[in-house]
């Protein structure tokens, strides 16, 4: 594994807390839209049929898909259904803001987990990147003024929230153990589609559930539709590509940090929308979130 930030790294692992951001500040936007656990299977299923071109070669009979199914029905349960599903269902009682601010605690899951279940050891420069890059997000959620955090409220979304990131972080932790056999190896579109295909059964079970609850109610239209298009393409295909892609290159831990981006890359959407003007503290954040990146990596991060 090469725990060098290059550029092309750099630029894979920039990706996808781009595309995430979006993908909270969509989710909230169509909750009275569609279910928070169809939404998930809607966005799984169409990013199955963009895969099915790219990465049907893995499928043959005797490919490592099959063969290994408990490994990628684990990776789709992990990456593609639980985690998707508690976002999704923790941005109906949860804000975009609360969910990136907890989602911001991945860094240190994934020093954790890394340390737990796989002997890898935690740095002192690791541990101090972490902090510095939490400060970042807390200076981008209180707009510079550290009063506006005591103000913050977290709702049973919030808990969702955690138990989501704890979950990704075992699942990027899981993309490091890639078999030698895995369509990985020939080509990417292959791995991600066996994630994939599970994933979306895994989707299809909780939607049946949901619906099985009684009082679910879709809106179809053009909204919805766009929605669906935007979190298939761009959180899902484009974004896991380039996070397993990244994670392969440096570990989960050192990539964990990128995930920090989201809330600063959130909230200068949101000035984008609102035609406002970027603020010093904008500048301060990412300066914070930068520097914890830079002082983790520094000689090889663990992981």
């Amino acid at each position: 594994m090469n725990e060098r930030l290059t550029p092309g790294t750099v630029t894979l692992l920039l990706v996808p807390p781009l595309m995430w951001a979006g993908n909270a500040v969509v989710g909230r936007a169509v909750v009275h839209l569609v279910p928070p656990l169809t939404l998930n299977f809607l966005r799984w299923a169409l990013a199955l049929l963009l895969l099915l071109p790219l990465g049907y070669h893995a499928l043959r009979r005797d490919s490592a898909i099959w063969r290994q199914w408990p490994r990628y029905a684990l990776l789709g349960l992990l990456g593609v259904g639980l985690y998707n599903s508690l976002q999704y269902l923790a941005l109906h009682t949860s804000t975009p803001v609360n969910v990136t601010l907890v989602a911001a605690s991945m860094p240190v899951w994934m020093l954790i987990i890394g340390r737990a279940f796989h002997g890898v050891a935690i740095r002192a420069a690791q541990v101090l990147g972490a902090v510095l890059s939490l400060a970042g997000v807390a200076v981008v959620l209180s707009h510079g003024e550290w009063a506006q955090l005591w103000a913050l409220r977290f709702v049973v979304g919030d808990l969702l929230m955690v138990l989501a990131t704890i979950i990704w972080a075992f699942y990027s932790w899981q993309l490091t153990r890639v078999p030698a056999d895995a369509p990985v190896r020939a080509h990417w579109a292959g791995f991600l589609l066996g994630q994939v295909l599970y994933g979306a059964a895994w989707s299809g079970l909780f939607a049946a559930a949901e619906w099985g609850l009684g009082g679910q109610i879709i809106q179809w239209g053009w909204p919805l539709a766009l929605t669906v298009v935007f979190v298939a393409v761009g959180p899902a295909v484009i974004a896991f590509r380039c996070w397993g892609a990244g994670v392969q290159r440096v570990g989960p831990t050192l990539a964990g940090f990128f995930n920090n981006l989201t809330p600063l890359i959130a909230a200068l959407l949101s000035l984008g929308l609102l035609g406002e003007s970027p603020h010093f503290y904008h500048a301060l954040a990412f300066m914070l979130i930068i520097g914890g990146i830079a002082l983790s990596s520094h000689r090889g991060a663990a992981g």
